[in-house]
């Protein structure tokens, strides 16, 4: 058996780097190296045992990290105004990057790629593999039927802030990759009024807010006389969390490069 992966989770104060420690806590293929959170949280120096109980392993939560410490990945989700500080440390280190945060600028998307020349990045909108299964099979549903009309419909709790979700996004990017085309110019994300017959390639995007729904993603193909849905619903966020950390083992010790979330997933015929 190889030696475990060493994790460092950056942003885990917040409820999603909490989910990725647990799942490298009850992991037997990584360990967690460091839980990074930023100065001033009230985290800062305290022990894994006051958020993970039982869980617990001979690590504190710190603001920094200690050039000692062995790193083979770092995953973030702090979020746009601590990426940039977690990608210059994977750069410093030399280590795979995988991170999740959204709503990311494009001179940070723009970073991400440049950081690839250097070292292994994965981002990701979403780290469900389900969702990964689903852009997928939209990619090729929207290939096999050219001519169909697509919407794509999301919901979400209603402290969401962003509308269309980053999820969403990526699933119309898929569409449109699968069409040939780019997502620009043909995406519509909003429909109100008398907005006149549906355009040739058009791929619109509905965003439903409410309750605590964790996500749910649904891409329908419309053709004459006949629908096909794909739908994803998460039931909780320790499916991301999961996905991330099998992203995680996934690409320590690769080449650098971009990758994606659909190359962790066995390839299909």
């Amino acid at each position: 058996m190889s030696d475990p992966v060493n994790v460092v989770v950056h942003g885990s104060a917040g409820r999603m780097g909490q989910a990725v420690i647990r799942a490298v806590l009850e992991s037997t293929r990584a360990r967690l190296s460091c839980a990074l959170v930023k100065p001033g949280s009230g985290l800062a120096d305290e022990p894994l045992d006051r958020v993970f109980g039982a869980l617990k392993r001979d690590v504190d939560f710190s603001t920094s990290l200690d050039p000692d410490v062995a790193v083979d990945v770092l995953v973030d989700f702090s979020g746009p105004v601590a990426l940039d500080g977690a990608l210059a440390l994977a750069l410093e280190r030399r280590v795979a990057f995988v991170s999740g945060s959204t709503g990311l600028r494009s001179e940070q998307m723009a970073a991400l790629e440049r950081a690839a020349q250097s070292i292994p990045v994965l981002w990701a909108a979403n780290f469900s593999l389900g969702i990964a299964m689903l852009l997928r099979c939209a990619r090729r549903v929207a290939a096999a039927l050219p001519d169909w009309d697509c919407d794509i419909v999301e919901m979400h709790h209603k402290r969401k802030e962003d509308a269309p979700s980053g999820t969403a996004l990526e699933l119309g990017h898929a569409v449109a990759d699968g069409r040939g085309h780019a997502l620009a110019g043909h995406a519509v994300y909003a429909r109100h009024g008398q907005t006149g017959p549906r355009s040739p390639g058009e791929i619109g995007f509905a965003a439903l807010r409410g309750g605590d729904i964790v996500g749910e993603h649904t891409v329908i193909f419309a053709g004459d006389g006949e629908r096909l849905e794909l739908t994803h619903r998460a039931g909780n966020r320790d499916i991301f969390a999961r996905g991330a950390l099998a992203a995680a083992i996934w690409l320590a010790h690769r080449e650098p490069g971009m990758y994606t979330l659909d190359q962790v997933l066995a390839p299909v015929e």
